[in-house]
């Protein structure tokens, strides 16, 4: 087998959920409930680098809010 076999050319959506937690999805599949696209696809790659720079704090947003109250 060689490295071609196994390369994932698949490209995804970056998305995101209620919580404001982020993952990908490959585009063109039904995104599972309660997940939206933010609007930046690619290679998979890509995606995740686009997450790594803009899903700074992990916590779920109502632990967020929960402990700004």
């Amino acid at each position: 087998m060689t490295h071609a076999d196994t390369e994932d050319t698949t490209l995804y959506e970056v998305v995101i959920n209620h919580e404001e937690q982020y993952s990908i999805w490959p585009k063109g599949r039904e995104l599972p409930l309660g997940w939206n696209t933010v609007g930046v696809s690619g290679p998979k790659d890509e995606c995740l680098r686009h997450i790594n720079e803009v899903w700074v704090d992990m916590r779920p947003l109502s632990l967020r809010k929960a402990m700004s109250s």
